[in-house]
């Protein structure tokens, strides 16, 4: 029982939620005359000691005492005498862990976000680098059109933005406080909760007692934040992962990123890419983990609520990694723009360029014209050119209506050029959106 019991070599990890929550709690005590003003400036004092020696020294773990809550009120009660034992007034273990774990997933919350906005800069800047550097756009790994690096690059700036929104919209809903709930029905004592939510930074005290200690939506929540996340982080590394391989070469990695092989010296692996890639897999697993721990649990609280907290701590410290390498790995990656221009002019990514010349230019129907441009097509391939480079006698043998302004529209830079739309990947349109995107971050002024 005893080792299954304890949750102190996991929970240690609450001891600065646990401090801050026990002096709001005791300075409200007071202030509602609950204890008195001395015994409040006692316990406090001992808990600044009692954090003082964590953090020099780290939580001991003493299986017997359990968990964060007991071994500190242990510890207080050897520095400041039976005066300790007026801490828990008013308040229970299971509103007490439920207010320390929603300010440590608050914290997680604020720090995931921090580390998306950095992750959003490195996208910015270097998509702003390469506004105009063509490559390949690809569907189902095949080249589709040209498209420009920038405008790739900010595609993971968009999809980061909205793991940004997901925590904050999480943070706001999760933002009140269960201290005070005490063990599932509130209290008799004159407390005032609104005070320790205040304290604490929380925008009020919950609103059902019951809810208060039984609810982990708030961990269910940023686990589902965290997850969405980690698969967009996935995809970002799996596209540094090929495209670092021989046959593509568009990006070489960064050497404080990658390793070398044991066996292989010519080898340099995009291990952190790897990594990041893996680390999804565990994150969207830490989401189940807590989601059938959930399941079935009848009000209010139960022990199996215990298990809530390592799968959000792994999760946790997995995101801060991924994030962190991939951030790194976009601001330092050097960009071979070369060779994925080539891939882009050898890929025929143009072919839907032509066809759309022969709707607007000879009034073709875009069917007839998908059909003259798959002979165009077959025809270059056939010579191992690309399609601006078929004679202009050749492109007519294939149909006449075709003449010398095709090739105005056969290039991949006029190709990217013509995608002015809004969003699109022009190269002036992907500026536009790099300058609003720093104006977002707050790296420019407004205009």
């Amino acid at each position: 029982m005893r080792e299954i019991n304890a949750s102190i070599p996991f929970d240690k990890a609450l001891w600065r939620q646990d401090i801050a929550a026990s002096k709001a709690h005791v300075d409200m005590l007071a202030a509602q005359g609950i204890v008195t003003v001395e015994d409040a400036g006692l316990i406090a004092g001992g808990l600044d000691a009692v954090a003082a020696e964590y953090e020099a020294s780290g939580v001991p773990e003493n299986w017997d005492l359990e968990d964060i809550h007991m071994t500190t009120e242990s510890r207080l009660a050897e520095l400041i005498g039976p005066v300790a034992g007026r801490l828990h007034t008013a308040r229970s273990r299971n509103d007490q862990v439920a207010t320390d774990f929603r300010l440590w997933v608050r914290d997680a919350m604020d720090q995931a976000e921090l580390g998306l906005k950095q992750l959003q800069v490195a996208l910015v800047t270097r998509a702003g680098e390469h506004a105009a550097s063509i490559m390949p756009g690809f569907t189902h790994l095949q080249t589709a059109q040209p498209v420009t690096l920038g405008h790739h690059l900010m595609a993971y700036y968009e999809m980061a933005g909205r793991d940004r929104s997901r925590f904050a919209d999480a943070r706001v809903r999760m933002n009140r406080s269960p201290l005070g709930a005490a063990a599932l029905a509130g209290t008799g004592f004159p407390i005032d909760r609104f005070r320790t939510a205040e304290a604490l930074g929380f925008d009020g005290p919950t609103d059902n007692s019951l809810d208060s200690v039984s609810d982990r939506d708030f961990a269910l929540d940023y686990l589902m934040a965290a997850a969405q996340c980690s698969l967009h982080l996935s995809r970002l590394a799996e596209e540094f992962i090929i495209w670092a391989s021989q046959p593509f070469g568009f990006v070489t990695l960064p050497d404080s990123l990658s390793t070398g092989s044991s066996i292989m010296p010519q080898k340099k692996n995009p291990d952190a890419a790897e990594l990041v890639r893996g680390h999804s897999g565990r994150i969207v697993g830490c989401l189940t983990a807590l989601m059938i721990t959930m399941k079935g649990l009848p009000l209010a609280y139960s022990k199996d609520m215990q298990d809530d907290k390592p799968p959000v701590f792994e999760a946790a410290s997995l995101l801060a990694l991924s994030i962190a390498a991939m951030t790194g790995m976009v601001a330092e990656a050097t960009f071979r723009t070369e060779r994925m221009r080539s891939a882009a002019e050898l890929g025929y990514a143009t072919a839907t360029d032509l066809a759309d010349w022969l709707v607007r230019q000879a009034d073709i129907p875009f069917r007839e014209a998908h059909h003259i441009t798959g002979s165009a097509v077959k025809l270059a391939e056939s010579r191992g050119i690309a399609l601006d480079q078929l004679p202009l006698d050749d492109l007519k043998a294939i149909d006449a209506r075709i003449d010398d302004r095709v090739y105005a529209a056969l290039s991949v830079d006029a190709s990217v050029a013509s995608r002015a739309s809004h969003g699109g990947t022009a190269p002036n349109e992907v500026s536009k959106r790099v300058a609003e995107a720093r104006v977002a971050l707050g790296l420019e002024d407004k205009a």
